[in-house]
């Protein structure tokens, strides 16, 4: 079995510098403990990509395109496939003044944001900072080790999911006749984040599967006792 765009599907995967071996990415938390890269912020255990909407680099779907479930498969993937060649135009010098008026303090190999682009400080001094803003693996090849968990074949799975992917847990959802249902319950903790969230989950739902055309969201809120 092979999979198409448009497909539903878990993978694990680990990534590294083919230049050194050194770690670029795992979804694994094991194997980010026993290199000493867990971050405590990440959320690790299989990834959910929806192929065709460019949600892993080109060479990783194409490799999960030709596998089966509960394969594994190494793959190498150019920077052609992968993060794009480095391009030095993008490399640029700021005063460090700008930085502190945001109460940054930037240092080498810090990642800051930038006009809502990530760049990389490549050093501070005199008072200029250069900042990279190619993607930190932009030129380089790198390994694969992937493994297809699963592909989602109903809908309503199809809509947790991607719920998951934006931290948000309904306690219910249907979807029926091209109407997709979910259920927050009072427990559900109803900051701006999750206003946030819902909107973006509700874009991608709509992008990503087009047998539905509406969705509808239902909220339950209680009042707190004093």
């Amino acid at each position: 079995m092979s999979f198409n765009d448009g497909d539903f599907v878990r993978i694990d995967y680990t990534a590294r510098r083919a230049s050194d071996n050194t770690l670029a990415y795992t979804t694994s938390e094991k194997v980010a403990r026993a290199e000493d890269r867990y971050n405590g912020e990440r959320r690790y255990g299989p990834q959910l990509i929806v192929l065709g909407q460019h949600n892993a680099v080109k060479g990783v779907e194409e490799a999960v395109k030709a596998m089966n479930v509960g394969e594994s498969k190494k793959v190498e993937v150019q920077p052609s496939e992968g993060f794009g060649e480095r391009d030095e135009s993008k490399v640029n010098v700021m005063h460090l003044a700008d930085f502190k008026k945001r109460d940054m303090y930037p240092e080498p190999g810090m990642q800051v944001d930038i006009d809502g682009s990530i760049a990389t400080v490549r050093s501070v001094s005199s008072g200029r900072v250069v900042v990279d803003m190619n993607h930190p693996l932009a030129g380089e090849k790198l390994v694969y080790d992937i493994t297809v968990v699963s592909r989602l074949e109903l809908d309503q799975d199809k809509v947790k999911a991607l719920a998951e992917h934006y931290s948000l847990k309904p306690d219910f959802v249907s979807v029926s006749e091209g109407r997709a249902r979910l259920v927050f319950g009072e427990k559900v903790d109803k900051n701006t984040d999750y206003l946030i969230n819902k909107a973006a989950l509700a874009e991608a739902v709509l992008q990503y599967m087009p047998k539905v055309s509406k969705i509808v969201f239902e909220e339950e809120y209680a009042r707190k006792e004093a």
